[in-house]
Parts: structure tokens; sequence; C-alpha cells
């Protein structure tokens, strides 16, 4: 049920204008397939409208029960996973990686060579701690950044393939022959950090990554669309997804009839695997708002959306990355997302203490606990980088509020 956004501190026809403004800008001219977006106030859902078709060549529009591929929204959902082992004391964020992934014991960080020359390396100092694989300060990289000679070894191995050579125990062990960009704890960098805590879940759980999401968050909160494969019964949900080529041109990248989400993926990705909806993120942003609801404890939510980064740092001044799901002035990082620390700094309405992240696709979501107020937004587009359209809707829902 949709409460009446005027009930909940929205002015009359604020928040349709954004969908206005969605059709005019990005789906009129088709620089977007297809948009949805959700906004909830203390808990209710006051606005979700659907806009689009959800395939191409076919005039079946979106809908509440469509299915998109959420990439990096799914970090904090294996953030979550985590924290519920740390609260059964069977793992602490300051345990050493290697303590859980011994693999990970004799890995250096990088001093020269790649490509056709071998490694050179330094010893880490101090040791990689479950932290940073939460915030990203870990060293690692991710292979589509083309920028070092790490995440050309990265592409090099294919280890970002799901349906490749490794499964999550293997893809941990090849990543240990690769160095780190750099010390644990010295720089932020988006990396497959997330991916290596989902191997940490399953070693310390003794369950499937897949098998701990479903029994541990999914079932208790009713997200039951929310999956790594998509099941054949649900296969027509699922939209079809497209990305920018080198000239700028949308082009499908991944069409819903034939997904590769329709096979089960290899290497289960704790940092970019799942297909979810709108309705089920919804319930996960709730589960935050509300204190974990049971299944975390209220003080376990307020430390994973505190500002972790070292000395207290913004992305600004410790970020190394090409590329990730925010801007980096006046944003810091939680343990699973980025969290924001100056709205002033970021030039962006939003309150101190807010919390969000977004997918390559261009999905997003963020939840701010001053205001009571959290937004899901889903389209299917690679990349996210491509428009500002989260910074416009975010402006506009602010906007709304009276």
């Amino acid at each position: 049920m949709i409460d009446d956004a005027a009930t909940k501190g929205f002015a009359p026809g604020r928040l349709a204008a954004i969908d206005r403004h969605l059709a005019a800008k990005y789906l009129d001219t088709g620089l977007l397939p297809h948009a949805q977006l959700l906004v909830a106030r203390d808990g209710e859902i006051v606005h979700f409208s659907h806009q689009g078709a959800a395939r191409d060549g076919e005039s079946s529009p979106v809908n509440d029960r469509s299915l998109f591929r959420i990439a990096s929204m799914t970090k904090p959902v294996t953030s979550v996973a985590f924290m519920m082992l740390v609260e059964q004391a069977k793992v602490a964020l300051d345990t050493p990686v290697h303590h859980v992934l011994p693999e990970l014991s004799k890995t250096g960080v990088w001093a020269g060579g790649g490509g056709a020359a071998p490694f050179a390396t330094t010893p880490v100092g101090e040791p990689m701690r479950m932290v940073d694989l939460l915030r990203h300060t870990a060293g690692f990289t991710y292979g589509f950044q083309n920028r070092s000679n790490i995440d050309a070894a990265y592409r090099a191995g294919k280890l970002e393939s799901w349906h490749g050579a490794h499964d999550l125990q293997s893809f941990v062990a090849a990543l240990a022959e690769i160095p780190l960009e750099f010390a644990p704890g010295t720089g932020w960098n988006y990396s497959v950090a997330t991916d290596v805590l989902g191997a940490v879940v399953e070693r310390v759980s003794g369950q499937a990554l897949d098998t701990f999401f479903r029994e541990r968050i999914f079932l208790p909160l009713g997200m039951d669309d929310t999956f790594f494969q998509v099941p054949e019964t649900e296969i027509d949900r699922l939209v079809d997804c497209w990305a920018l080529d080198p000239p700028g041109n949308r082009v499908l990248y991944d069409a819903g009839a034939s997904s590769a989400w329709r096979r089960a993926p290899k290497l289960l990705s704790g940092g970019g695997g799942l297909v979810s909806t709108s309705l089920d993120y919804h319930r996960f942003c709730s589960f935050l708002l509300n204190g974990g609801e049971g299944l975390l404890g209220r003080k376990t939510i307020e430390l994973m959306t505190a500002n972790h980064l070292p000395g207290g740092a913004d992305l600004a001044s410790l970020s190394r990355s090409m590329f990730s799901e925010t801007t980096n002035a006046g944003a810091g990082f939680g343990l699973g997302f980025a969290v924001t620390i100056d709205p002033a700094r970021a030039m962006l309405p939003g309150s101190v203490g807010e919390y969000y992240w977004g997918g390559i696709f261009s999905t997003a979501f963020f939840c701010d606990p001053v205001e009571r107020l959290h937004m899901v937004f889903m389209t299917q587009l690679s990349p996210s980088s491509a428009y500002p359209i989260r910074r416009e809707i975010k402006t506009m829902i602010y906007a709304g509020l009276v």
C-alpha cells in the first residue's frame, strides 16, 4: 500500500515531478530504457513509479514484480552477513584476514613489475584486517579500472568472471598470487574486497554464501525475489540490461530472456552478483533503518553506518580509485556503505549520517536515518557514471520535503 505523500511530509506534486523529469530527459530521449523509483518514509512507501519497456521490442512496462541486476548493491547484503557473524563472536573487525583465509598470509604489496616482468613485492607491515575488506582499504582492485599492472593481472586471470574457472574459494587462492596495490589501511580503492568478504562468510559460517543469504537474511525479511540465479519460473520478470559502447550508443548487454543470470554462477559474488526487486530492496533498507529488526543489533547498525576511513578522512583525501559509485568530497565509508559526513562538501542536500551505494547498471539506494527516509532506484544501463541521474533524483526528493 502506498501512503499519501503529504501525510509523510512531502509537498504535493514534488515527487511526481521526478517522474516527469526522468521521462523528458532520459526515457523519451532513449538515454535509459526504463526507470523505477521507490521513495519511503517511516518505512511506508510514499511514491512508487514505473516507466519504460521491460524488454527490447516489447511493450510491457516495468512493474512492481520486475527483476533487476543490482550489482554492487549486493555489497551491503554481504556486509550484513559478516556482521551477523561478528555479533556471534565468531570473528571481529580487527581479525587479520589471513586467520580465516590463510591463502593471503604471504601476499605482499606491489613494488614493481607486471606484464612481461615478474612482480616485485614488499611485506605488508600491518596485516590486512576484516575492517579493510568492509571499507575497501585492503589494497585490492577491480580489473575494469584499467589503471595499473595489478588490475591488468586481474583481467588476465579472469578473476571477476562468475562463470569462469573459479569458485569463491579458488578465487581467493588466485587472488593471493597477485600483489596488493598498497599496504592495507593506507588508501581506498573500490575493489573485489567484498567478494573476499563473501569467502570469509563461507569459511566462518560453514555455509555456501547463497544458502547463508537465503536462510539468515532473505527469508526472515521476506526478500523472496532476491537471488544469485533467477529461477526458470521467474525468468520472464527479468528485464533487459544495456550498456554504452565506446561511441556512446546504448547497446543490449544482457537480454532478460537469455540472461547469464539464468545459469547458476560458479563464483558467488558477494560484491555484485544479486538480482532483486525494488520492493525487496525496500525491505532491506527498512531493516537497516529500523535498527536491525532483531536480525542485527541496533548498535551494530550504528557501527556499520559510521565513517571508518583512517583518521576520519573522506574519500577525496584517501581514494586511489578511478571508479566508484559515489562522488568523493564529503563522503566517508562505513562497513559496506558510503556515508555522508559533510553535505556541504558533497554539494548535495541530505543529512550527516545518511548511507548509500549503487550498482554498475545504474541502480541506487540511500537511507537517511535523520529524516527516516529511503529511496530505491532501478534501471539497467552500464556504466553508472554515464549520467548524473542519482544526483538529480536525490536533489528532487529532498526538495519535496516540507
